[in-house]
């Protein structure tokens, strides 16, 4: 009887800090994304994006990001950038003081190419990560990244996206995570479209499923020719 106790006692320890993590949850991820175009060769990248451990509620990760890109030609971009990252990760509803905050310098590179009806998107991403912990720990970490995406015109207005990234620790355990993602997207106008979709976040310890709607605007700020 007391083997039969503990062992109950043990999954269900176990159970309860699975549930911690949020990872029984449908959570969701609601973004937006700029590309503002000021030049033939320049343009500044926005970026907003608020997660929740839950959909629509309790907050995970705040994510602010912009950037310089340059324009090599049509299909090949390079950026240098910053990103501002408040993380909570303690899938508590109320979080209390002890949040990460990260600041973190980004270089990435695309490459674009289309295949049949194919639009194929490769993105290469390296990161240098300031991270404190809140307790006076302070850590740097560098990152790299790279993402697939396949998207496929239905119509004028409608359309599918879909990608794969990987992430790689360059210290420590390489394999950091994997976001696999399908969205119906919808052109509102030439520079506006919305994206809705479902994203598989897996970690080496934990998976994560999420909803997503995203807003991509790209004004263009340059002075027309006469």
């Amino acid at each position: 009887m007391p083997k039969i106790f503990f062992a109950l006692l043990f999954f269900s320890s176990m159970i309860m800090n699975a549930q911690q993590t949020g990872e029984d949850e449908l959570g969701s991820w609601h973004m937006y994304f700029g590309m503002n175009r000021i030049s033939d060769k320049l343009s500044i990248h926005t970026e907003g994006q608020l997660r929740y451990y839950e959909t629509g509620e309790n907050f995970n990760q705040l994510l602010l990001r912009t950037g310089l890109n340059y324009h090599i030609n049509k299909d090949a971009i390079g950026t240098f950038g910053y990103a501002f990252i408040d993380t909570d990760a303690s899938f508590e509803e109320f979080p209390g003081d002890r949040d990460i905050i990260e600041h973190r310098i980004f270089e990435q590179f695309i490459l674009k190419n289309n295949e049949w009806e194919l639009g194929f998107e490769h993105r290469y991403r390296l990161e240098q990560r300031f991270l404190d912990f809140g307790n006076g720990d302070n850590e740097l970490q560098h990152r790299a990244r790279y993402r697939l995406q396949i998207m496929l015109p239905l119509t004028d207005i409608f359309f599918l996206n879909f990608y794969d990234e990987v992430f790689l620790n360059l210290q420590g355990t390489i394999f950091g995570q994997n976001r696999l993602y399908a969205a119906i997207g919808l052109n509102v106008t030439d520079n506006l479209s919305v994206q809705s979709g479902y994203l598989k976040n897996h970690f080496n310890s934990v998976n994560f499923d999420r909803l997503q709607v995203a807003v991509f605007y790209n004004p263009d700020f340059r002075k027309k020719k006469e």
